[in-house]
């Protein structure tokens, strides 16, 4: 790979952590937790580390301070940083809920935070101490060039991989041990365990060749120039275990406000616009997508209040029997969220018909039948569960026993008849 391709994909990279550190940011900013700062922290160093590594801001930072291989200090105290973070949060993440325990991990936390940044002061310190001036640096092999007669670069190497070593032994212990209750943290503690293992093979291939090329033999430094492949690899994979869940739950929730487009629009749109906070956007944004997504259920909910009143105990019966009589194999939910569905389009289709005869009429809001409404299925559904409800019902607008059960309304209404998408409209 040319030098400027590396510098294209590692600028890449950094643009990218950027961009989530940026996002990580904002969602801080909102909820100011300690771990939420540490992985704002872990990806804002990530930027440092992938930005000064490329060959064109390795080559950059060693002719601004007059030392090629000064790039190294900054790049290599990142890794470790970000390791140490990722150490420190499977820490966190590790504990159970009680108090005690949370206090000695607390503590734990803060001893290993005290450690770590022993460590990045010691690798200052050994390496401005290090005799480099003028020597031509390569990045990939500055473990094995350097260390032939240089004490303080076998020292800075030294806390390097020992610091390195231990955030991953560490961290792949503890997150084997974790189990969390939250879910986003169980994908967390998954991917680190994977990629420390992996990021261990960066120590593994380095430190031999390091101790060789320190005496003089250099027959493994291609062995530690693979490392970077294993550093590489693991860090992808921390990264993803930091922002996938985020990612995932992000993913979710834009696919649940499309679900949940036809039901508002049905229980929302066609029956009060004021009950809608943006009545003409359609929710798919890029930004605020979980209060979007909870708007859009508060909502719904309302707008199902509305249109409670024009619910027909007749109707419903008619609906529960049809489906009832169907031999599709479908579940309880199912079943009660396909009579909810055609409910609600027969009670929005009969508040459109009132609506037409009042302005017909001239007068003012039509009243709803005197009849005491009927109860559609789900009404006693916990806040926990009305997002999985909806979704289902919202998903089962359009389903074969809801466009037939329609009909069978409708041919006893003369003044209903069927739209080509199933829905019951005024003629």
């Amino acid at each position: 790979m040319s030098e400027r391709v590396t510098t294209g994909v590692y600028l890449f990279v950094a643009a990218v952590n950027l961009f989530i550190s940026i996002v990580k940011g904002v969602a801080l900013l909102r909820e100011r937790t300690v771990t939420l700062a540490l992985i704002t922290l872990s990806f804002a160093v990530s930027v440092l580390v992938y930005a000064v590594a490329s060959p064109a801001g390795y080559r950059s930072l060693g002719e601004a301070t007059g030392r090629p291989s000064a790039a190294t200090l900054p790049v290599y105290m990142g890794i470790v940083a970000c390791y140490a973070i990722t150490h420190i949060l499977t820490v966190l993440w590790a504990a159970t809920g009680s108090p005690g325990e949370r206090a000695r991990v607390n503590r734990r936390a803060r001893v290993w935070t005290g450690v770590y940044g022993s460590v990045l002061t010691g690798m200052m310190v050994t390496f401005w101490s290090a005799d480099l001036d003028g020597r031509l640096a390569d990045p990939m092999r500055f473990n094995t060039d350097f260390a032939q007669g240089q004490p303080f670069v076998l020292a800075f190497l030294a806390l390097f991989l020992s610091s390195l070593s231990c955030a991953t032994l560490n961290t792949a212990r503890l997150a084997r041990r974790a189990i969390p209750t939250d879910p986003a943290l169980q994908h967390a503690v998954r991917y680190f365990s994977i990629s420390m293992l992996i990021c261990l093979g960066y120590v593994v291939c380095n430190a031999p060749a390091v101790v060789l090329a320190s005496l003089g033999n250099h027959a493994l430094d291609e062995v530690g120039v693979l490392g970077s492949l294993f550093g590489t690899v693991a860090a992808i994979l921390t990264s993803y275990g930091m922002t996938g869940a985020a990612v995932s739950a992000w993913l979710r929730e834009r696919r649940d406000i499309k679900t949940l487009q036809p039901l508002w629009q049905l229980t929302v749109s066609e029956v009060d616009a004021r009950l809608a906070l943006n009545p003409h956007g359609n929710g798919l944004r890029l930004a605020n997508v979980r209060f979007t997504l909870h708007r859009r259920l508060v909502e719904i909910l309302d707008g199902m209040r509305v249109l409670r009143a024009w619910v027909a105990a007749d109707a419903v019966e008619t609906i529960e029997r049809h489906v009832n009589s169907s031999a599709l194999p479908l579940s309880v939910a199912e079943r009660q969220a396909i009579v909810t569905a055609a409910g609600l389009l027969d009670a929005a289709r009969r508040l459109k018909a009132a609506r037409a005869d009042a302005a017909h009429a001239r007068q003012g809001q039509p009243q709803p039948p005197d009849a005491p409404p009927a109860a559609l299925p789900g009404g006693n559904t916990s806040a926990a569960n009305e997002r999985a409800r909806l979704l289902l019902v919202a998903s089962h607008l359009n389903h074969p026993l809801v466009v037939s059960a329609l009909r069978e309304l409708a041919a006893d209404d003369p003044d209903a008849r069927l739209s080509p998408r199933g829905r019951a409209v005024v003629s």
